[in-house]
């Protein structure tokens, strides 16, 4: 979808750079408590579940999902509206199809295992064209913008995307003189959004599936992403604007995240978040770290407390895997640890992805969670607030409408920034190799609710995981029980000795000798009877922390497990060999603890290695590259020497804040 960028620039139509900006934008695709509204207001219409659990439930979902409405998806050939998508995600039968087609399906494509939350987050950038151009019968839709839209996409993209950029934003001429039909569109467009998302909500007893209503908020510079999914707790967007607004209105994070904390979050019954995706992409941007991360030559951000404070309750969490790559770490300069080179794109930014000569390598400072946690620390020390004391999860970034399908043996691709939606598998590989297909979200709540999701969401008590539904539980107290692993009460003594994962340790008691003690336990994914889960390989603790000479460091812990327990896979068959465990456990004690330390950790389990997607769809495509007279050009990229065949999943929790000791 970038491309749409550097065809512009070749054709050397000296378009401005915010212009620019806007194509890209429209084409790519806390610490401090809520209010008490958030935590009091009942939640009308729904019956109390019959499934509560005080000590908490795990839940499985997807919180990044592109349908129809989406104007990228729309183009590369995605039919599917929300309401199939949350079809999708309750285990219903979806059927891929490009445009204007007699019907007949190219592939259909089903969830294994049915989701329990979903939100669809189609781009609120050009919502009203998209719609227009998917939307028979509506005004504009016979207009020869639409019929290129749908018929000629490749040439939109440069057409009509460079014309909106040169219009300064505005909308295409498809929209009328006054661009209401447009507006008129777009509204109607969200109204379809949210009742979808009210009509697949289960407000019975039964609570077996929630849906958030959100948008994306898609800004780029430069082609840096700068993106993120806003999520509401409930079908009320305050004082916002209806369609709640675009990059094209609110041009910055701040102005995005000013925006949301005074016009939803500071009115009565309206709650919401922010989650940025992608800072493997946002060549430093996305959260400015200063000291050379920033090349357009920018400084290290400036917080006032205030600023901080808002910051950190509108964006309590970051994305960390996704469909166009993995944010959790780098491996090189700073870090030895080896399990940061999972599944990394090979450049920083938009422009990499689709012109190789101007691809910029990642770095350290790109924009990687475990840095931008670490800065954190810095910025507590400075001003007393930390801005990005944020939880992690993770989602698929789906284009296909197809929340949810993250399974490695049955990956459809995601569109987006892969390959289209139409791309038959039995032709071509059915994605960019260099992508994967995605992760998903994990939250410990009470139950299967709006209410309960996001208040977990909202105290950062949820995890990512790169697929597998691997429960993963993480405490930190200071008097945990070396035993407490094997105890049947592990789980309310995890939250009656500390605080889970997300939250903030108070520092170490006075006369209280020795290091916090982390709790981490992971249990492998039971997977389907066709495609059982791996076994577990090892559980880790990453710490980082602020040294006493204003140095941030970082180490990493094997707590349980066994890195070299012999367990491989035969890439030719993907059957898995060797040991592993269902379940890891650990009650582990910071070996470098200092009481003046300002610090975080974190767990991270790993399961043994197994098949990647592309090692599937190659092996289904017949290739053998020990014979590449026979590979196909569709399949040649299976045999390059950049072309990873295994993969080890993994989860990663949210970090648990450790405050210093009074001196």
């Amino acid at each position: 979808m970038q491309r749409i960028v550097l065809l512009w620039r070749e054709l050397r139509l000296g378009l401005k750079q915010w212009a620019l900006i806007t194509v890209l934008s429209l084409i790519t695709l806390a610490a401090t408590a809520p209010k008490a509204a958030a935590l009091t207001a009942p939640e009308s219409g729904r019956e109390p579940c019959r499934d509560h659990r005080a000590e908490r439930q795990v839940f499985f979902g997807d919180t990044h999902v592109h349908t129809a409405y989406s104007l990228d998806a729309a183009i590369q050939g995605t039919r599917h509206k929300p309401a199939d998508a949350y079809r999708f995600a309750r285990g219903e039968k979806i059927s891929l199809q490009p445009y204007e087609s007699d019907g007949t399906a190219l592939r259909e494509l089903q969830l294994r295992r049915p989701l329990d939350f979903t939100a669809v987050t189609d781009h609120s950038e050009a919502l009203g064209e998209a719609s227009i151009c998917r939307s028979p019968g509506s005004p504009g839709y016979h207009h020869w913008q639409c019929y290129l839209l749908r018929w000629l996409p490749s040439v939109a993209l440069v057409v009509l995307m460079g014309q909106i950029a040169a219009e300064d934003g505005e909308n295409l001429a498809l929209c009328g003189k006054d661009k209401a039909r447009c507006r008129r569109q777009a509204s109607l467009a969200w109204d379809d959004i949210v009742a979808s998302a009210e009509a697949a909500y289960d407000r019975s007893a039964d609570c077996s599936f929630t849906t958030f209503i959100g948008y994306e908020w898609t800004a780029s510079q430069a082609s840096n992403n700068l993106h993120r999914n806003v999520i509401f707790k409930h079908n009320n967007l305050g004082n916002l604007p209806v369609p709640p607004p675009s990059s094209l209105q609110l041009r910055t994070s701040s102005a995005l995240v000013e925006a949301l904390d005074r016009d939803c979050y500071q009115q009565v019954g309206c709650d919401v978040i922010s989650i940025p995706h992608n800072p493997n992409l946002s060549g430093g941007l996305m959260f400015p770290m200063g000291d050379g991360s920033v090349r357009s030559g920018d400084q290290r951000i400036t917080w006032e407390p205030d600023e901080a404070r808002r910051r950190a309750r509108i964006e309590p969490l970051l994305e960390v895997m996704q469909h166009k790559g993995d944010s959790e770490c780098w491996f090189g300069a700073g870090t030895k640890d080896e399990l940061c080179a999972f599944e990394k794109l090979p450049f920083d930014n938009f422009e990499g992805g689709f012109y190789a000569p101007r691809a910029i390598a990642p770095t350290a400072i790109t924009g990687f969670a475990r840095a931008i946690l670490l800065e954190g620390l810095r910025y507590e020390a400075e001003i007393g607030v930390n801005p990005w004391r944020l939880g992690l999860l993770a989602a698929t970034d789906t284009h296909l409408g197809a929340p949810g399908a993250v399974a490695e043996e049955y990956h459809p691709g995601h569109g987006g920034a892969g390959k289209p939606a139409t791309a038959d598998s039995g032709v071509q590989l059915q994605d960019t190799m260099a992508y994967n297909p995605g992760g998903l979200a994990g939250v410990w709540a009470e139950e299967n609710s709006r209410d309960s999701l996001f208040s977990a969401m909202r105290r950062r008590e949820v995890y990512g995981t790169s697929g597998p539904r691997i429960s993963l539980r993480f405490f930190g107290g200071w008097n945990y029980p070396d035993s407490l692993c094997n105890s049947p009460n592990f789980v309310q003594h995890g939250y009656a000795g500390g605080t889970a994962m997300g939250g903030t340790l108070a520092a170490r008691p006075v006369g209280h000798q020795g290091g916090p003690r982390l709790v981490a336990l992971a249990q492998r994914d039971a997977g389907t009877e066709e495609h059982p889960g791996a076994p577990l390989q090892r559980l880790q603790i990453v710490k980082g922390w602020l040294g006493s000479d204003g140095q941030l460091r970082q180490q990493v812990y094997d707590v349980a497990g066994n890195p070299d327990n012999g367990a491989s896979v035969d890439v030719s068959t993907c059957r898995r060999q060797g040991g592993g465990s269902d379940r890891l456990c650990s009650v582990w004690s910071d070996p470098d603890y200092r009481p003046e330390q300002r610090a975080f950790y974190y767990a991270r389990a790993v399961e043994n290695p197994s098949c990647r997607w592309s090692a599937y769809a190659c092996n289904a495509n017949g290739v053998d590259c020990s014979k590449p007279e026979t590979v196909a050009k569709e399949f040649q990229s299976c045999c390059s020497a950049q072309h990873r065949w295994t993969i080890q999943e993994r989860a990663w929790s949210s970090a648990i804040w450790l405050k210093p000791q009074a001196q």
